[in-house]
């Protein structure tokens, strides 16, 4: 699986390349700046991409800017943003377009490898991977009167909020202290209630959870 992997700390981005490479990752490209980052993601087409979001020149949001014009050159690419901040206006917009895998990461919460190699997949496979953190402070500023999710019974939501963190039904389930069965009829019924339409519960998986972070 190929990687395009921006860092601009240069012993983490040693670490990070070390670490995905020991779990059969290809790591093609390795960059510290956000215009580098752009050029890398765009010629390389990765299978997934593992982005911090202050880059250089700027510090500030360049990463993540970076990842959401190479997704608009190369629609659908897969983007893991790994991060010590919630970014939350650039990243409502990298969620907002609905098409390929996306993830982001608190650095401080990845605790450890596997978690961490997890996420990748998954977001290389076209799923989200989300930080629960990301998850609250991106809802916080959502109003009940443009909130679509007002159908859901307080039950639905939290199933919706543990889907967003990228866990499967059966690590639900043993969050919540219920069987798979009743998990996946909750899923089933939010799926209802959303509108998505019958396909592979991966796609509408995924719908769902974008549905709820947008708003």
């Amino acid at each position: 699986m190929r990687v395009v992997l921006a860092e601009d700390l240069a012993l983490l981005r040693d670490g990070l390349i070390r670490l995905l490479e020991a779990n059969d990752f290809e790591v093609v490209e390795a960059v510290d700046n956000g215009p580098s980052l752009l050029r890398a993601l765009t010629t390389q087409k990765p299978d997934v991409a593992v982005v911090d979001v202050r880059l250089p020149p700027s510090f500030t949001d360049e990463g993540l800017r970076a990842a959401i014009e190479a997704r608009q050159q190369v629609p659908g690419l897969p983007i893991l943003v790994l991060s010590q901040y919630v970014e939350q206006l650039y990243a409502r917009e990298l969620l907002a377009d609905r098409s390929g895998g996306v993830g982001y990461l608190l650095k401080d919460r990845v605790f450890n490898v596997e978690q961490f190699v997890d996420a990748v997949r998954q977001v290389a496979g076209g799923g989200t991977a989300m930080d629960p953190e990301v998850v609250t402070q991106l809802l916080t500023r959502r109003s009940a009167a443009d909130d679509p999710l007002t159908t859901l019974t307080p039950r639905e939501r939290e199933v919706l909020s543990l889907m967003a963190e990228g866990r499967s039904n059966a690590a639900i389930a043993a969050q919540m202290f219920v069987t798979e069965k009743a998990v996946s009829k909750h899923t089933n019924s939010i799926f209802l209630r959303l509108g998505l339409p019958q396909s592979e519960d991966d796609n509408r998986r995924v719908l769902a959870v974008l549905t709820y972070l947008n708003g």
